[in-house]
C-alpha cells in the first residue's frame, strides 16, 4: 500500500468518534424511507472506501493531500471522508466536509455532516441490495460540496445531493458561519422578527411571474396567477419557510435558494432569488452580515 494511504489510514483510525455517532446515522436513516434490504455484502458491488483524515492534520498537510483549498486564517474546509463505489449499473461519490474550528457550534455541524454522509452511504448500500434481489437497475449517487462564500467574516457551504434513478433530483442545503466568531447564522437571527418571512415570499412570488412574463415561458415556476394550466397538479409558491435555505453573497446580500422539484419543473435545476437589501431593511437586526 502507497506509504501516503497507509498514513492517511492510521490517521481516520486516530479519529475521536462521538458518543452520539451511531444513533445521529440511525435517525437519520430512520427519516427515509423503508425498503426491503437483504444483508450488504460488500463484495457484491466490490465497494471500497477511501477515508481521507482530516482531523489530527495541520492545514498546510491537509490542502497538498486532498486538494482543497483553505479558506481563511480563522475557518478552514476539507475533506473528512469519501465513499466511493463504481460497478456496472450502481455508483457513488460521496465526499463529507469537516470545518476547522474549536465552538460547540461548529463541532455540532461537523457531526451531523459526518452521520448524514454516513447515513446516505448506508442507504445505498441498502438499495443496491434490494435492486440486485428485485431483477436490478440503475442507480447513482453523487454528494458533495462546495464553498460559495469565504470572506474574511463569512462563509457558506453548500452541500449537495444529486440521486440518479430514471430520473434524478438534486437537494442543495447551506450552512453560513461567521468565521471569527465561529457561530452558525440563521435565517430567523438575521430579523427582529418573523415579518421577514411575508416580505420575501411576496417579493420572491412577483420575481417569478415577472420573469416568466419577460422570457415567454422559457422559465417556469409554479406560483399562483401566472398562467398554471392546471393548479392542482402542482402546489403554487405561497411562502418560504421560516428556515428556508440560503446563503449569503461577499458583496453582503441574501440569496434564497430552492431545490430542484421545489418550485418549478425540473429543468429550473435549483432555483435562487437574490432579495434586495432595502426590502429587507426594516427588519434586520443589523447590518452585519447583510448590507
Amino acid at each position: 500500500m502507497d506509504e501516503r494511504l497507509k498514513k492517511l489510514e492510521k490517521q481516520y483510525k486516530d479519529v475521536p468518534i462521538p458518543e452520539n455517532f451511531d444513533s445521529m446515522v440511525e435517525a437519520s436513516l430512520k427519516q427515509r424511507p423503508k425498503k426491503r434490504a437483504p444483508k450488504w455484502i460488500l463484495g457484491a458491488v466490490a465497494a471500497t472506501a477511501i477515508f481521507t483524515a482530516g482531523l489530527n492534520i495541520n492545514p498546510a498537510m491537509a490542502k497538498n493531500l486532498v486538494g482543497v483549498p483553505l479558506l481563511g486564517d480563522v475557518v478552514s474546509v476539507l475533506t473528512f471522508v469519501s465513499y466511493e463505489v463504481e460497478e456496472d449499473t450502481y455508483s457513488a461519490n460521496i465526499n463529507v466536509p469537516k470545518i476547522s474550528g474549536k465552538s460547540e457550534e461548529i463541532a455540532a455541524l461537523n457531526e451531523k455532516y459526518a452521520a448524514e454522509g454516513k447515513a446516505l452511504f448506508e442507504q445505498f448500500k441498502e438499495d443496491v441490495d434490494w435492486m440486485n434481489s428485485n431483477d436490478g437497475g440503475h442507480l447513482g449517487v453523487d454528494s458533495g460540496y462546495i464553498i460559495e462564500t469565504d470572506t474574511d467574516q463569512i462563509l457558506s457551504i453548500g452541500r449537495y445531493v444529486v440521486e440518479m434513478v430514471g430520473s434524478s433530483s438534486t437537494v442543495m442545503q447551506y450552512d453560513t458561519i461567521d468565521k471569527q466568531k465561529e457561530i452558525v447564522i440563521t435565517l430567523p437571527s438575521l430579523f427582529k422578527d418573523d415579518a421577514y418571512v411575508q416580505n420575501i415570499s411576496t417579493y420572491i412570488a412577483e420575481q417569478m411571474r415577472e420573469e416568466m412574463k419577460a422570457t415567454n415561458q422559457d422559465r417556469m415556476y409554479w406560483v399562483s396567477d401566472a398562467g398554471l394550466e392546471d393548479e392542482s397538479l402542482v402546489e403554487p409558491f405561497t411562502t418560504i419557510k421560516a428556515d428556508q435555505n440560503f446563503y449569503i453573497t461577499a458583496q453582503g446580500k441574501l440569496v434564497v435558494v430552492f431545490d430542484k422539484y421545489e418550485v418549478a419543473p425540473g429543468y429550473m435545476g435549483i432555483v435562487e432569488f437574490e432579495i434586495p437589501t432595502d426590502l429587507l431593511q426594516d427588519s434586520l437586526v443589523s447590518n452585519e452580515y447583510i448590507r
